[in-house]
């Protein structure tokens, strides 16, 4: 049973000397998980994120499921990791704790005290709990952040200072174990979920590309993850298979069913509209990745789309899939390439 806020609304301005009667917790770290009142206080601060190059706030779009917070994890040097308070919001849902975010507004006057808003009450997105992303440390090194999708539940403030600047132009980077991490994360929480027909397949994509990146590093390949800025957008396409080698984008799926071959065709579409906005001296090209050979008709959409395929053989090794484009109207174009010089 979660608790309610006694008596805190939306929008309420408050100093932490406030909030943790309250709701408990720590009056000083950035996360503070509060065992006895089966909460987890979550406050963003936009002077903190903008010292490390990160930016807490309310995504501009809206998916189907509703808005989205994005707040990233604490850990000031090193890549962050599940322990302590990042650990408390990717698990409060199965501890049965409540999200409560504030962020900080200013101090109360002839003071140092800081004054925090109460945006209300919140869950991860079930769907996409977390991404991991890049950014500095307070020693200005790369590193792994996390940063969580948290939902709002019931009565909360949105105000437009709270929501993230879109992205002026396409802008993508690369990361070496971004995506390995994601996905140990994943089949680890999957591990205390029931095994239900869902479940499998999210576990043989995972597994799906676990396997093919080990099978292209051994051959000399650099495999990471693809993190792509969206132009006009604050939404950001991780791809958790990237090539940088030969500028590679792969979207494993966990069958070769018709749904997941077209979620994934999907997605690499939306890439494709803002990769062409990057300045690359060599062509993108984009692959689905799956556990079998999906059936003809999937695999002419694919190649319509100029969409290539790799796809697990029957000896567990992997193959690509080759077939003529030239019934297809774009036949100067390779199946796996968009924007590659025209011969003359």
């Amino acid at each position: 049973m979660t608790t309610s806020t006694s008596g805190f609304q939306p929008g309420d301005i408050l100093t932490r000397d406030e909030i943790h009667p309250v709701l408990g917790g720590s009056r000083y770290a950035g996360i503070c998980p509060a065992v006895e009142k089966q909460n987890v206080l979550i406050f963003s601060d936009s002077e903190i994120g903008n010292r490390y190059g990160y930016s807490d706030g309310w995504l501009a779009e809206e998916d189907d499921l509703g808005p989205i917070f994005t707040y990233t994890g604490v850990g000031k040097q090193g890549d962050q990791v599940f322990k302590g308070g990042n650990a408390s919001i990717l698990e409060h849902l199965d501890k049965g704790r409540t999200l409560h975010l504030f962020i900080a507004v200013g101090k109360v006057p002839g003071t140092d005290t800081r004054t925090h808003r109460y945006i209300g009450k919140f869950k991860i997105d079930e769907r996409t709990p977390f991404e991991m992303r890049q950014a500095k440390d307070e020693l200005g090194l790369d590193r792994n952040v996390i940063v969580f999708r948290l939902r709002p539940i019931g009565l909360h403030i949105r105000e437009a200072s709270d929501t993230l600047l879109p992205a002026p132009a396409p802008q993508s980077r690369f990361n070496r174990t971004a995506g390995r991490i994601t996905r140990a994360v994943r089949r680890q929480r999957r591990q205390r979920l029931p095994r239900t027909a869902v479940n499998q397949v999210a576990e043989t994509r995972d597994d799906l590309a676990d396997s093919f990146e080990e099978v292209e590093s051994a051959a000399g390949e650099t495999i990471g993850q693809m993190e792509l800025s969206m132009r006009d957008s604050t939404t950001r396409l991780i791809f958790e298979l990237f090539n940088e080698t030969n500028n590679t984008v792969y979207e494993p799926v966990g069958s070769a069913a018709s749904e997941s071959i077209t979620q994934a065709l999907a997605q690499l579409l939306l890439a494709r509209n803002h990769l062409r906005g990057l300045n690359q001296a060599q062509p993108f090209h984009l692959m689905v990745l799956a556990p079998a050979l999906p059936r003809e008709d999937l695999r002419d959409l694919l190649a319509e789309h100029g969409i290539g395929l790799v796809y697990r053989n029957d000896s567990g090794g992997f193959s690509q899939f080759e077939r003529d484009t030239s019934t297809f109207a774009d036949a100067q174009r390779s199946a796996r390439c968009f924007d590659c010089p025209v011969p003359a």
